[in-house]
């Protein structure tokens, strides 16, 4: 129990900790506290906390004398001391005995310990004989606590029996008994802290807790020595309580100013007045101030009210009861209310601290008083908010403000209130973790009208200090920030400003944001100097960031505003030139899906599509450099490339300027997002001016080298990376020249690695990967456009691309790269008849590439080991004819078909087209495609798609197989119930070869519609 006693007390030891003889008192204590957690005797338990007691109220004994007069005391505080001393080395040795033998009781040092208290109440005693003038009340307590120590023993024993009673009733009772701590510190008189210049006695105010160990008291200490009598003539008689304004009427007897005038009032209308206590009629009404008695009850009230100062102080020192602790709280509101001089008083007598550790108090009635206290003090002035929240632990406050009682939540928060609107003291608030948030919780609360609006008057307050409009901003309170950018001063607008481009706004609030700041940010842009404009700049990129909000500042006005920046304004003195936040500004407003065909530039009605506008984009691309700037002219002109009108512009515009140069120059920037937009912009031009472009790049060299580098595999693939890929794609396949520079760079070996280790990676579904996988392959279908040129041709056998396109048809899920590998299989299997060769030209050279299934064996030669290709009619291989029956791509293939992206399945089935044209055994062909089932897949396709490029080469493959397959084919074909209604579609609404071919199906169909008829039927 010591151990909790003096953990509570933490605040005031430690102001104590550089007094000797309090350290003393400390270390005795902590002997014992030592001593009651290492025995087990519980008897003995008590008799330490006692003992402790002494000791420690003893050295308050000494800390007093010694600021009264050390040098008089002398013989006394020596002899003291000697005794703490040996308390103090009695207590190591018993303490060193516990520690060594933990199985035997250890020797008792009651009695030796008890001796030494008595031995210093004696000590004490000898202060009877010294004289201790207006300090009395000191004297009075030495002499008490002198007459506890020498009777220690009886008292303990008194004690011990007081205990004992209490255990046999709890022990008998059937409920739980209240737990009430026993007292350590009695006080029982009166002490005078109006000296305040001795740093020892300021300790003694804070420390001294005088209680009686031997019983548990609950009252508060007696104020019978402070009080003066109360004498009956500073008593109102109409009242029967205390004048503050006394009035004497002509018969001698004197009332409270405002209880007879009210008495006079209800004899208005009568003649007649009387004296209330006298009945004597009175001459008149009139009455004259009593001077002297309102002074003589001001001085009584005041010295009355400094006792209950003092007797408070003692009550809330002990801190022994809810109710002790109470009425001295109650007592300091009374005499405190409208007294700035008893308020003075109260922080004199260092109460402040007792006032706020309350707040810590376990009793919800005592914190809620407390409360109640402190705010009734600081609505008195500056001052005293000052004070009080010096003293305060504001996160103690805040904790409060989420506490489970009303009462108490509501008080702390007009406390919390009262103190912001003191100027100076906003900052200290708003600093405090989590104070913001909470009052932002609480306004939002409409379930609490009074806290939520009392929290909205504190904000409000707290407002004056723009960091705490940047807290509650960051907390999603953004009403303050833009009210104070609207409509505050200069120097605040440019704070908010400044902080709105420097946090991270909120998704949720951006859109309030962009709809309050907006006109107001443009207008400082418009108008402002270089401070506000900087500012207004850096806010405006912050909101434009949010794609949503573009409209909102279209409709502001900011699209006018920008484009004079970048096309008209010109300004010298600034540092920092505006013209790159405007264009970062305007490009990310044309990023926002507005549009730009209809948004307005400038007054003669120019919108951002114009050709005014783009030409303008060009020529300031054209001259610029790799930078920022740059970078938001190419993000402009990203965006108008999605208008086909503008896209003509654009073309016309690149064309006839450098531009194009320019683009292919920034590929290389070592700013990653400048090397992005300028390929996604070649990207989306590569279908106008794609020609152009490969040649401009192929006269640089080293941009071809560098575009090839980033391309190669690594762990992390980045945008850019994939990028790259997909322009070299993108480029004119039939561009031998660019192909050849892209052989001669062994851009094909590192193609070949990059799509090997993104399946064995894991990466295919994961960001760029799938990009960069589409972009390689892309590549090495461009190589199939030029199989004409021998190093092409070379390149394409060496690598084995159709055993490459052919796994990858099985081996990802990218519709894309699917395409791709069909059209790369499409234009190898083009191919494959003119390298194909007559076996007995080509024996030796085909043997070690001949592997012909078993079902496509058209007999043996003389040895009965070779076979020929049935479709090709000579020798074939994948790898060196491209030969797509080898390669067993014709199963892969018809999976395609199944595909629901028509591109993919019109891929697809132009590559089984190829198995079956006029080059090769037709019959062989058709024959060999039935095995494969392969025109199920085609009527499916015709069912699922309605693209007429798809129906035109599903009719002409099906036209082959009516001609070419025998009844088998024309049974899977005739008996299709929804191929007459898609024929009759495709010969009344196809192009003239579709409608040809739909009609030569129907005919071998028998089923030729009567198209002369305005509605036919099959």
């Amino acid at each position: 129990m010591i151990g909790n006693v003096y953990s509570s007390k933490g605040n005031h030891m430690a102001t104590m900790k550089t007094n000797p003889n309090m350290s003393m008192a400390e270390l005795i204590l902590a002997s014992i506290s030592k001593i009651l957690d290492s025995t087990t005797c519980t008897e003995e338990h008590g008799h330490f906390i006692e003992i402790g007691s002494y000791f420690y109220r003893a050295s308050m004994a000494i800390i007093e004398l010694q600021a009264i007069d050390p040098i008089r005391f002398d013989e006394i505080l020596q002899s003291l001391n000697k005794s703490i001393n040996l308390a103090k080395d009695l207590l190591e040795k018993f303490l060193t005995g516990i520690q060594q033998a933990s199985d035997s009781e250890p020797i008792s040092i009651i009695d030796p310990l008890k001796e030494l208290i008595k031995q210093m109440g004696e000590c004490l005693n000898k202060v009877a004989t010294y004289s201790f003038e207006d300090q009395n009340y000191v004297k009075v307590a030495i002499l008490s606590l002198s007459d506890e120590m020498q009777n220690i023993s009886s008292k303990i024993v008194t004690a011990q029996a007081v205990i004992n009673e209490q255990e046999m009733r709890a022990s008998s009772s059937d409920e739980q008994p209240e737990v009430i701590e026993n007292d350590l510190y009695p006080i029982d008189m009166d002490w005078d802290t109006n000296n305040t210049q001795s740093p020892v006695e300021s300790e003694l105010s804070e420390a001294v807790k005088y209680r009686n160990v031997t019983a548990v008291s609950t009252k508060r200490p007696s104020t019978a020595n402070y009080i003066e009598p109360l004498f009956e003539t500073f008593i109102c008689p109409l009242t029967k309580d205390i004048m503050d304004d006394p009035v004497s009427l002509e018969t001698g007897v004197t009332y409270e100013r405002k209880a007879i005038v009210q008495w006079f009032e209800e004899f208005e209308e009568s003649e007649e007045v009387f004296c209330p206590v006298t009945g004597q009629k009175l001459v008149s009404k009139a009455f004259n101030s009593n001077r002297a008695l309102k002074s003589t009850i001001d001085k009584w009230k005041e010295r009355n009210e400094i006792a209950t100062i003092k007797v408070a102080r003692a009550a809330l020192s002990l801190a022994s009861s809810d109710k002790m602790m109470l009425e001295a709280i109650k007592d300091l509101s009374s005499i405190s209310k409208g007294k700035q001089f008893n308020i003075e008083r109260i922080f004199d007598f260092d109460m402040l601290p007792l006032l706020v550790e309350c707040l810590e108090y376990r009793n919800k009635d005592v914190r809620y008083a407390v409360l109640e206290l402190l705010h009734q003090m600081a609505e008195i002035n500056e001052d005293n908010k000052k004070t009080i929240c010096n003293q305060l632990d504001m996160s103690r406050m805040v904790n409060l403000l989420s506490s489970g009682h009303r009462s108490i939540r509501n008080t702390s928060l007009l406390l919390l209130h009262e103190l912001s609107r003191t100027q100076s003291l906003t900052d200290q608030i708003g600093s405090v973790t989590g104070g913001i948030s909470m009052l932002i919780v609480m306004k939002n609360d409409r379930s609490d009208e009074f806290a939520s609006e009392k929290a909205d008057e504190t904000l409000r307050n707290l407002e004056i200090s723009p960091t705490n409009i940047k807290l509650m901003a960051e907390y999603g309170l953004m009403e303050p920030l833009v009210r104070h950018l609207t409509e505050g001063n200069e120097w605040m607008r440019i704070e908010m400003a400044s902080y709105l481009g420097e946090m991270v706004i909120r998704q949720d609030c951006m859109a309030y944001v962009a709809e309050k700041a907006s006109p107001a940010l443009v207008g400082m842009v418009h108008e402002g100097d270089t401070l506000v404009r900087n500012a207004a700049f850096k806010a405006l990129l912050q909101i434009s960031s949010h794609r949503p909000n573009g409209e909102i500042l279209a409709k502001a006005g900011t699209v006018q505003v920008m484009a004079e920046e970048i096309f008209t304004r010109t300004i010298c003195d600034e540092l920092n030139d505006p013209k790159t936040e405007a264009a970062e500004i305007l490009a990310n407003i044309c990023d926002s899906s507005l549009d730009l065909e209809t948004l307005q530039v400038n007054a003669h009605g120019s919108t951002m599509s114009s050709d005014y506008i783009v030409c303008n984009i060009i020529d300031l691309l054209d001259i610029s450099t790799p930078d920022e700037f740059s970078k938001s002219l190419i993000r402009i002109l990203l965006c108008l490339t999605k208008s086909p009108k503008t896209m003509d512009t654009i073309v016309s515009g690149v064309k006839s300027s450098e531009a194009c140069d320019t683009l292919i120059e920034f590929l290389n920037s070592p700013d990653e997002e400048l090397g992005i937009v300028a390929i996604k912009l070649l990207i989306s031009l590569c279908p106008y001016m794609g020609f152009t472009m490969a040649k401009r790049l192929c006269e640089t060299s080293d941009q071809v080298e560098n575009l090839i580098s980033s391309i190669t595999w690594t762990d992390q693939v980045t945008e850019r990376q994939a990028l790259s890929a997909t322009f070299l794609a993108k480029l004119p396949h039939q561009s031998l020249t660019l192909n050849t520079v892209l052989v001669n760079k062994n851009i094909v070996s590192k193609i070949m690695e990059t799509i090997d280790q993104i399946p064995s990676g894991g990466m295919g579904m994961k960001r760029y990967a799938s990009t960069l996988l589409e972009g390689s392959v892309g590549i090495l279908v461009r190589f199939t456009s030029t199989l004409h040129d021998p190093q092409m041709l070379f390149i394409a056998k060496f690598h084995n691309f159709t055993s490459v396109f052919t796994n990858l048809l099985a081996q990802t899920s990218s519709d894309e790269v699917q395409k791709l590998s069909a059209i790369g299989l499409e234009k190898l299997s083009s191919a494959s008849m003119s390298l194909s060769k007559p076996l007995d030209t080509e024996r030796k050279r085909v043997i070690k590439f001949l592997h012909v299934p078993k079902l496509l064996s058209l007999g043996s030669s003389k040895k009965g080991q070779l076979r020929v290709c049935p479709v090709h009619k000579g020798a074939c291989s994948s790898q060196n004819t491209f030969c797509l029956v080898h390669a067993k791509a014709i199963e892969k293939l018809l999976r395609c078909l199944d595909n629901e992206k028509e591109e993919v399945a019109e891929a697809a089935l132009s590559a089984i087209c190829t198995l079956v044209d006029d080059k090769v055994d037709v019959d062989r062909s058709v024959s060999l495609l039935n095995e494969f089932d392969t025109i199920k897949h085609v009527l499916n396709v015709v069912r699922m798609h309605k693209q007429e490029s798809l129906w035109h080469k599903s009719f002409w493959l099906i036209e082959k197989f009516l001609l070419k397959g025998g009844e088998n084919s024309l049974s899977n074909i005739s008996q299709d119930r929804s191929l007459p209604t898609i024929l009759a579609a495709a010969s009344h609404q196809g192009s003239s070869e579709t409608r040809q071919i739909a009609e030569k199906i129907l005919t071998h169909l028998n089923m030729v519609p009567n198209f002369s008829a305005p509605n036919y039927t099959l």
